[in-house]
């Protein structure tokens, strides 16, 4: 797969600094909005990314160590990879995993306030998911279950936010 416009688009969407302006504003939106409880939200939100990342990198990739496909030597003349392979391991993707974390966590605790976040939220960490693979940095499998686990990792958040917040 190759497109003029994905090849320079892709690879932004999978940069975290591309996305530090809206991980601020949801800092300061949660504090600014909603004080304290704010406050319980980004601190979910941050244990939300750990055990996400710590998860995927730490727990389950040295296990599986599977390698990257741009670090395939089978696969040298079937994968365009359009970012710097690096060395790390590919099962599952911990974009994947940490992304959708995020995004089912904040669904979780902000749908009943808002609507729209939930067609945004999986339509954010779906494409940076996607950016994944299209890069050359990750198989559709790494992909796969790292939304799966990331989603159930968001949901146990939500759980713990709602037992400590029980009124939100």
């Amino acid at each position: 797969m190759a497109n003029p416009f994905l090849d320079w688009l892709l690879p932004l969407m999978r940069n975290p600094y591309f996305w530090s302006p809206l991980y601020i504003f949801i800092i300061a939106f949660c504090i600014f909005q909603y004080k304290k409880v704010g406050y319980y939200i980004i601190g979910c939100l941050l244990l939300t990314v750990a055990i996400s990342d710590i998860s995927a990198s730490r727990l389950i990739k040295p296990y599986v160590g599977r390698p990257r496909p741009c670090n395939e030597v089978t696969l040298v003349n079937d994968i365009i990879t359009r970012v710097h392979c690096g060395t790390g391991l590919s099962f599952p993707s911990a974009h994947a995993t940490n992304h959708f974390a995020i995004a089912v966590f904040l669904i979780c605790v902000f749908y009943s306030r808002w609507k729209p976040i939930l067609p945004i939220g999986i339509f954010w960490a779906a494409l940076i998911s996607f950016s994944q693979i299209y890069v050359g940095v990750h198989y559709p499998i790494d992909v796969a279950v790292g939304t799966l686990l990331g989603t159930c990792i968001g949901f146990i958040s939500n759980r713990i936010f709602k037992f400590l917040q029980p009124d939100f």
